[in-house]
């Protein structure tokens, strides 16, 4: 049976003694410690003489008490006197819950922090560039250090491995692309422009761009949260002990295998979403399904297929080089690993897209539309 502590209060010659007696250890102070909390009388001696035992939890709260009611504590055992001589010498003065600060003031320094952090962020992308860029020539000089299986284990899972998941999602994207577009051309009786809506725009743009944002999401969380695991366990810190550059063996295959898979993935992308446009000409339109693909080759330019061969392996780069740099700075705990992975995937799609943007001006520019 559960022992509690108690207190009783006896007032003798003008002087009040509060007597505790019981266990003040934490499993026995439950009923106590809200009584003394409502004693406000004036209390001259504080006797713990009848207390079995006592915990630094127990210890705490007679100090507590003694310091509100300025009473002396006497009757103290031994392990008593030490516990609340512990406890008087960590007393702090410190508010449990300091004052917040204004809003305004909170708003400015969160902004001054991120634009910091964003300035040290891209001094060292461009030093993490600058050291991919060093491994590359350095593996030109010594042809011999190149890891030759490593670049084809990564073409295989960037490029090969992503066939499906690329092909189902540009073959429905080509289904979207032509239905969307014949219901808003036929209100003008130009639904035969079909044909050249999906082949321009599936060739020129989205073929190479969602083909970008899916291995962004899958490859270059990959290499992310490979290189971070990597980081975390030392593994890295022990090639480097034994004379292996981790540029040269993780970081330059993954980054050459996404620039070389980026063309034939987006080409590839592109091929399925004119077929799924194919389907829908056939089955909406009456538009036969050879017709329609005999169309493309008759209305999109060369030009458009160029475009975005020329996009796709910038956006490879641009993808593979966001994991490998989020992966190499990963330290401290399992948990940055998700958020350095969360983060390349973040980067690397805000930058494909932004480059997209930058390659449409480009290309109007010179002429290319």
């Amino acid at each position: 049976m559960r022992e509690w502590a108690e207190y009783t209060i006896e007032e003798a010659g003008g002087r009040a003694t509060v007597t505790i007696t019981g266990p003040m250890v934490v499993s026995g102070v439950g009923e106590i410690d809200p009584g003394l909390r409502d004693i406000t009388d004036s209390i001259q001696t504080i006797d713990i003489s009848g207390v079995s035992r006592i915990d630094t939890v127990g210890a705490w709260i007679i100090f507590r008490f003694a310091q509100r009611t300025g009473a002396d504590v006497v009757g103290a055992s031994e392990q008593a006197e030490v516990l609340l001589d512990a406890v008087e010498e960590c007393e702090s003065e410190a508010a449990i819950a300091p004052p917040r600060r204004r809003n305004a003031k909170q708003i400015t320094e969160h902004v001054g922090i991120a634009v910091i952090e964003f300035f040290k962020g891209v001094l060292s992308s461009i030093g993490f560039l600058g050291s991919v860029i060093g491994a590359f020539f350095s593996l030109m000089l010594h042809p011999r250090r190149f890891r030759m299986k490593a670049l084809v284990r990564q073409m295989e899972l960037v490029g090969v491995q992503s066939l499906p998941i690329i092909g189902l999602m540009s073959f429905l994207i080509g289904i979207v692309i032509a239905q969307q577009g014949a219901v808003q051309l036929q209100q003008f009786g130009a639904e035969t422009l079909t044909v050249n809506l999906v082949g321009r725009i599936t060739l020129r743009e989205l073929g190479v761009l969602m083909t970008a944002i899916m291995v962004a999401g899958r490859s270059g969380s990959a290499f992310a949260a490979q290189i971070g695991t990597m980081k975390l366990t030392e593994e890295i810190d022990a090639m480097r002990t034994i004379g292996v550059s981790p540029m040269e063996a993780l970081v330059i295959p993954r980054i050459l295998a996404a620039v070389l898979m980026m063309p034939l993935l987006g080409f590839f992308a592109s091929v399925v979403a004119i077929i799924g446009g194919a389907v829908i000409g056939d089955v909406m339109l009456g538009i036969p399904f050879l017709t329609f693909l005999a169309r493309v080759q008759e209305v999109v330019p060369v030009t458009d297929f160029w475009v975005g061969m020329v996009k796709a392996p910038v956006f490879g780069l641009i993808v593979a080089m966001a994991g490998c740099y989020q992966g190499m700075q990963v330290k401290g705990n399992a948990e940055e690993v998700g958020l350095r992975t969360t983060a390349a995937v973040v980067q690397a799609i805000f930058m494909v897209i932004v480059l997209d943007a930058f390659f449409a001006v480009f290309f109007e520019r010179i002429g290319w539309i």
